[in-house]
């Protein structure tokens, strides 16, 4: 088994609705996501993916997300724009594109808030 990785990042602001404290104010981040993929075999030419596939697919999911309000786009305007649930939004936005790679699944999306705190999504 394979397991591949690619950093990304954008900027964005949000607030956390119910949240008890100064969260719940609009405020910014700037987050770094990883995405992991995994594959099972590598293609005819020995790769799993191509890195730069890999990195322009997720940055086209994150891009929607760049310099935006969070709590403006879907879903993240019925459910709170946390680092948890926007994990889980990349990873599933990352496996309907992925589809069409045979042997690639993606394995876990890590958004990072700041250089201290992080949000890990993956399917067992």
């Amino acid at each position: 088994m394979y397991k591949l990785m690619i950093e990304t990042s954008f900027a964005s602001a949000h607030q956390l609705r119910g949240y008890k404290g100064k969260c719940e104010n609009l405020h910014g981040h700037n987050w770094k996501v990883q995405a992991y993929v995994t594959a099972k075999k590598l293609n005819d030419i020995d790769i799993a993916i191509d890195f730069h596939d890999l990195k322009r697919i997720t940055n086209d999911i994150v891009s929607q997300l760049d310099h935006k309000c969070l709590n403006d786009i879907f879903p993240f305007t019925e459910k709170n724009p946390s680092s948890e649930n926007i994990a889980v939004w990349i990873f599933e936005s990352l496996r309907e594109k992925l589809a069409g790679y045979e042997n690639v699944a993606v394995s876990s999306i890590t958004v990072w808030e700041s250089d201290t705190a992080s949000a890990t999504y993956y399917e067992e």
